[in-house]
């Protein structure tokens, strides 16, 4: 049998991905070790880290808390994530009525994207961050099911989504103040979402685009800030081209001495100026890069080439932004990175250890649960 050599450079992309999904970084992981069997460290302990469990009241170190994360199947060791994907939508109904978001045909539903994330799973894929928020389809019991059915580790979100004209914010959080909004927040992450046990492995937000960030955006953007400081999950927030909303954002997190690692800038790439996001991600922001498609791969080996240049991979976060159940229609795929991206990053210069640091170890430090101010 001949092969043509298309077939032969996925077969063999395949084959190297599926080692680079399996295998640890092993400096990487001799510095976590290190840092998990510390005793005690020379700083104050602040009362939010105290109640989380980071450092409790004698100052020695809970090898646990910083290294765990939580999933719908209940918290793992962060260094299960393996390959993630770290921006996908489950399933989600935007374009629906705020009151008919959370209703979905589950038969429909499963049928639909068990099969697909299985095909996923075949290619790699081991974690997705789910980031269809709630009063915007976020139904964690589905997706406890989904993840159990296909063994793809999926890790949902805390959080209201403000994009969209701000037709998925619930009317009470116009009336609400920051702090009372934060607090239901916290308390999915303490206790489980909607009397589950299920807890959020992240803060997802969202601002609107092409406008000045509202003043309940911006609230929101607040909310998840006195979030992050009692919970340490990380904020992702739809920001896109939106340079008002940038800088509004990164204003609050300074003003709140929150260090920038602490924030994900998602939709990034449909912003223009490279510089500002190389300023950013050097300042230690992530850059999420999160609108793969097969039609603009080149564009994606251009910019990537570009951090690598500047030395900034180590920032960078891939994705589809795909839904596998769109208000009930076909699915916006989820394998682009995997059958297009990945082969040409190999043909472009791209190692198997840029794959693996892009794809494995940023996920899981960008979503590792800790408090990250300024002076850390």
């Amino acid at each position: 049998m001949k092969y043509r050599p298309t077939t032969i450079l996925f077969s063999s992309m395949l084959l190297v991905f599926l080692s680079i999904g399996c295998r640890f970084d092993k400096k990487m992981e001799s510095a976590e070790n290190q840092m998990r069997d510390a005793t005690s460290i020379d700083r104050e302990y602040s009362p939010e880290a105290i109640i989380l469990g980071f450092f409790p009241p004698d100052g020695t170190r809970n090898p646990t808390a910083l290294s765990q994360i939580n999933t719908v199947k209940g918290p793992i060791d962060i260094s299960e994530l393996g390959v993630s994907l770290t921006h996908e939508h489950i399933m989600s109904n935007y374009g629906k009525e705020i009151n008919k978001t959370s209703n979905y045909d589950s038969v429909q539903l499963f049928n639909q994207v068990i099969p697909y994330l299985k095909n996923l799973k075949s290619l790699g894929v081991n974690s997705i961050f789910d980031c269809t928020t709630e009063y915007f389809g976020r139904r964690v019991d589905l997706l406890k099911r989904i993840s159990e059915a296909t063994d793809i580790q999926i890790i949902t979100n805390t959080g209201f989504y403000g994009a969209a004209d701000d037709r998925y914010i619930p009317e009470f959080a116009y009336g609400a103040s920051a702090k009372a909004i934060s607090d239901l927040w916290i308390d999915e992450f303490k206790n489980g979402i909607q009397g589950t046990d299920i807890k959020p492995g992240f803060i997802k937000l969202a601002f609107d685009d092409g406008k000045p960030p509202s003043d309940i955006d911006k609230k929101l953007f607040e909310a998840g800030i006195l979030t992050h400081l009692n919970t340490g999950l990380t904020l992702a927030v739809h920001t896109g081209s939106n340079r008002e909303a940038l800088e509004s954002q990164m204003q609050l997190l300074k003003d709140n001495d929150i260090h920038p690692s602490a924030w994900i800038w998602t939709h990034a790439n449909k912003f223009k100026d490279d510089i500002v996001l190389l300023d950013l991600a050097a300042k230690g922001a992530w850059i999420s890069l999160d609108g793969v498609n097969q039609s603009n791969i080149s564009e994606y080996i251009r910019r990537l080439n570009l951090f690598k240049q500047k030395k900034l991979l180590h920032k960078i976060l891939l994705s589809h932004d795909g839904n596998g159940f769109p208000s009930g229609d076909p699915i916006r795929g989820f394998e682009v990175i995997f059958k297009g991206l990945i082969p040409e990053m190999l043909t472009n210069g791209f190692t198997e250890d840029d794959i693996h640091q892009i794809l494995v170890r940023n996920p899981k430090e960008a979503f590792q649960m800790r408090i990250r101010k300024n002076d850390d």
